[in-house]
């Protein structure tokens, strides 16, 4: 009877001094209190600590959300979350928490009431002080990091982010804990929790794009120019006004050796005629410019029953990626392949809530040609100042069907170069042009090595010139392993370019146009294009959409 007695009176006592705690953190920046923010949640015991926050414990939270259980006596913890409303994983981690290392500081102050310690740490070159009391035989923290300090009220990243304690509270009850015993790795939980805050939309997976008479098309993907130019229909879900569109390729080389120019465009058919006819149909029956230097150029400018393809990014493929790794060079590792990522937000209304046809094509002659992967990614955001956008597709002479007989962006050779009109039914604000100009010769006096002005004029008057230029080509070295090296110690991938690089994206630059009235403008381009040499001549690869609010 004794015994039973003591027993009972140990677990009375243990129960008795096991208190469950909550505690509300609130994070200011710079000394103010973020606005709209949503408080932090930790319950605490002797075992146990959980951190969630006011709307994911409510049930209010947005997908995807966390929460974090420390289990005291293994020292470990698990990350749940859930990805969406079926979709849940939880990962769990028995090293973190063991590693964690701190400065144990003689500072003291108060928080809430309560006597608090200071310890700090860096991590990641970020100094992080932390606040914390040892008075309520608990510990708990609102990260995973300072999880065994004490309790911490307080943590003060590099002196200015701020998470502090508003509140703490006994409580009757814990939270329940879910079920824990099934987990994933940790690196697969943070890529699928990282994932699942943005939408991807894949558009080309491992695509082949190469030169060959056996190249065909099937149900989802259409090829055109002998293999050279992928094209699909892709359905876009809507996209908030302020968020963040990019576009990645993926691309290595599958036999072809040499740095190339890609294109990752729209198909605009909102008018009678579009460039997919041409490619249906034969570049023939693509609209005719001409600037009285007596070449046709097919599909190059809008007129009033067509709009050219607009261009998402324009690419460079390196000297043979992959392929050609073997060719081997002291102190040099080549990379398995290239990516390209590339911010796009500005093309949100040629997207948004559309079914778009989409294409990719890589200029080239070998049967191996390249393999590209192709994604679309959407990044919400919770709200934006910014004003909804008009585009309008203006020019676009990347002959993008060089392999079917498109032809080559020479009308420079002319005083004309290259002009188009266009009308504005109602006046456009803050009108900007988004343009994205290459030079191209690739002999010595060829206009890829020799720098060119470019002039840009709207109704006839120069808006903007500037010289396209590229000196950073050398830090690409290793995506070119098939690059020739020459007696001088450099290799071709380290000459500077006009405006591209082999292994690269060729970034757009935008041109203040103003406010523009209803009515008809146009828009010229002029550059000193260099003469021939022989069977060797210059061309430009210029693109530009019309923006305005």
């Amino acid at each position: 009877m004794k015994k039973l007695l003591f027993l009972a009176f140990l677990i009375l006592s243990a129960n008795s001094f096991s208190q469950n705690y909550k505690i509300t953190y609130l994070k200011s920046s710079n000394g103010t209190l973020i606005e709209g923010q949503d408080p932090i949640w930790v319950f605490t015991c002797s075992d146990i600590t959980q951190i969630s926050s006011q709307s994911i414990f409510n049930g209010k939270a947005d997908f995807p959300n966390e929460i974090i259980f420390v289990d005291r006596k293994t020292n470990s913890f698990n990350q749940v979350a859930d990805l969406d409303a079926t979709k849940k994983i939880n990962s769990k981690d028995s090293i973190s928490l063991g590693k964690q290392t701190f400065e144990y500081l003689d500072e003291t102050k108060k928080i809430l009431g309560y006597n608090c310690k200071k310890a700090k740490t860096i991590v990641n070159s970020n100094t992080i002080e932390f606040w914390y009391t040892d008075e309520l035989k608990v510990k708990g923290s609102p990260t995973v990091l300072g999880q065994n300090l004490g309790l911490v009220l307080e943590m003060v990243r590099n002196g200015n982010f701020v998470i502090a304690a508003t509140k703490v509270e006994k409580i009757k009850m814990f939270p329940t804990v879910p079920d824990l015993s099934k987990s994933i790795d940790v690196l697969t939980y943070k890529d699928l929790l990282w994932k699942s805050r943005f939408t991807t939309i894949s558009v080309f997976k491992d695509q082949v794009i190469n030169f060959s008479d056996r190249s065909k098309s099937n149900d989802s993907i259409m090829r055109f120019a002998n293999g050279t130019i992928a094209v699909r229909k892709v359905k876009i879900p809507e996209i908030k006004v302020g968020s963040q569109i990019f576009m990645d390729v993926t691309e290595q080389s599958n036999g072809d050796a040499y740095d190339r120019t890609g294109s990752f465009f729209i198909i605009p058919t909102d008018k009678a005629a579009s460039f997919l006819d041409g490619l249906k149909n034969g570049v023939k029956t693509l609209p005719i410019y001409t600037n009285g230097n007596g070449k046709e150029y097919q599909g190059v400018v809008a007129t009033e029953n067509y709009n050219p393809v607009v261009e998402l990014m324009r690419f460079y493929t390196p000297f043979g990626v992959k392929q050609y790794n073997t060719l081997q060079l002291k102190d040099k590792t080549w990379a398995e392949n290239v990516l390209y990522r590339q911010d796009v937000s500005d093309l949100r209304s040629l997207l948004s809530n559309q079914e778009v046809w989409i294409g990719i094509n890589i200029g080239n002659y070998d049967k191996g040609g390249h393999k590209v992967s192709a994604n679309i990614t959407i990044h919400n955001e919770e709200e934006s100042k910014v004003n909804p956008t008009q585009i309008i597709p203006l020019f676009c002479t990347n002959n993008i069907m060089e392999m079917a007989g498109q032809e080559y962006g020479t009308m420079f050779s002319s005083d004309k170069g290259l002009e188009v009109t266009f009308h504005l039914d109602k006046p456009m604000k803050n009108c900007r042009l988004r343009y994205i100009t290459t030079g191209h010769g690739g002999w010595e006096n060829g206009d890829e090595f020799v720098p060119k002005k470019n002039t840009i004029l709207l109704d006839g008057k120069e808006s903007f010139n500037f010289t396209p230029w590229r000196q950073d080509c050398g830090s690409y070295r290793l995506s070119n392993p098939a690059s020739g090296n020459f007696p001088n110690g450099l290799s071709s991938s380290d000459y500077s370019r006009a405006n591209w690089c082999p292994g690269t994206v060729t970034n757009p630059i935008f041109i203040d146009l103003g406010n523009l009235e209803a009515g008809t403008h146009s828009i010229q381009i002029k550059i000193p294009q260099g003469l021939p040499e022989g069977s060797s001549f210059s061309s430009w690869n210029v693109s530009g959409v019309l923006i305005g609010e």
